[in-house]
């Protein structure tokens, strides 16, 4: 999907937000609503697994990977941008129709104000050459990132979704590409094409490793700046995940002992997952949801669960204009 760059301009994304405003049947239930595939997906805290992936992959993307270097606290406080990665993601997916409206206003804004040169040259990027966060290209290949690594988790724990689910839970999340400011006709028209844009782009020279993203994806799976313990099996599982090419690029050397732990990790966690008591398996944004449409109050573990998905205790966000 990658071509002549295409930036996102505020009308763009003003007609993107009616657009959704008009497809969504009930406001308070949100863009997706509780009979959704990703409302089925999304709520499962195995999600979480799939996390280190997904970081890895964005920071394969020159333009991503110094955005996050330059603009972001990603090297002295990771689990910031865990944190701000999830409040925008979970808000749009769960939160009420002017929730996620808001998280998107918030994230189109946060983007117009990142922009740069290029200090690296790699792969088809030169050296010096400009990137801007509110790319059409760009957006799409961190969306992706999402919406595939979401899936690659969840399989992990539960059966795989059947071929039609999978349609359907992407065909759901091009309205969340919507509220990333991803215009439909940027986006593969389907499941199978998805999965032929993320191989094509693995392939490409769109992607491409540099001394600073392969720093920048070890401090991350090693927890450097944080107090956050990264256990060796996460990072074997993460590093088994990541396609082989980038693998390399990253030098993400596997002992045998990390294969092996990786090749437990895979074993033993269905079973685990499956015992995990509602609170623990479905993460707090969901079951916020899930309080709002029995308009009840959330209780304390939902608010626990928030702060350690989002860092705070529910959906919200100030920035509205």
């Amino acid at each position: 999907m990658e071509g002549l760059s295409q930036f996102v301009a505020r009308n763009d994304i003003e007609g993107l937000w009616e657009a959704v405003r008009k497809a969504t049947r009930d406001p308070r239930e949100g863009i997706f609503g509780p009979s959704s595939i990703s409302w089925k997906v999304n709520r499962e805290a195995a999600l979480f697994l799939g996390a280190g992936r997904a970081s890895l992959l964005q920071l394969a993307h020159p333009w991503v990977a110094t955005a996050l270097d330059q603009h972001s606290n990603l090297r002295s406080d990771p689990l910031a941008r865990f944190h701000n990665t999830f409040r925008v993601v979970f808000t749009m997916i769960f939160g009420t129709l002017d929730q996620a409206l808001a998280a998107s206003r918030h994230l189109y804004n946060l983007h117009t104000r990142i922009q740069g040169n290029l200090p690296q040259g790699v792969g088809a990027h030169q050296r010096g050459s400009p990137y801007q966060a509110n790319e059409v290209n760009a957006l799409v290949w961190v969306y992706a990132t999402l919406i595939d690594s979401a899936l690659v988790a969840y399989s992990a724990v539960l059966p795989a979704l059947s071929e039609i689910d999978r349609e359907t839970y992407y065909s759901e999340s091009r309205t969340m590409g919507a509220l990333f400011g991803i215009p439909a006709t940027a986006l593969p028209a389907s499941w199978s094409a998805f999965e032929a844009y993320i191989d094509a782009m693995v392939r490409s020279d769109v992607l491409g490793v540099t001394s600073t993203s392969r720093d920048m994806a070890h401090r991350l799976l090693h927890g450097k700046g944080s107090w956050v313990p990264i256990p060796r099996w996460y990072r074997a599982l993460t590093s088994e995940w990541v396609p082989e090419r980038l693998r390399g690029e990253f030098k993400l050397e596997r002992e045998q002992e990390d294969i092996k732990s990786a090749a437990r990790a895979r074993e033993n966690m269905p079973g685990t997952y499956s015992h995990l008591p509602p609170p623990l398996r479905f993460v707090g944004p969901y079951r916020e949801a899930q309080h709002r449409l029995l308009r009840k109050d959330t209780d304390i573990l939902t608010r626990l669960s928030n702060r350690f998905w989002m860092g705070q205790t529910r959906m919200m966000f100030s920035e509205l204009v």
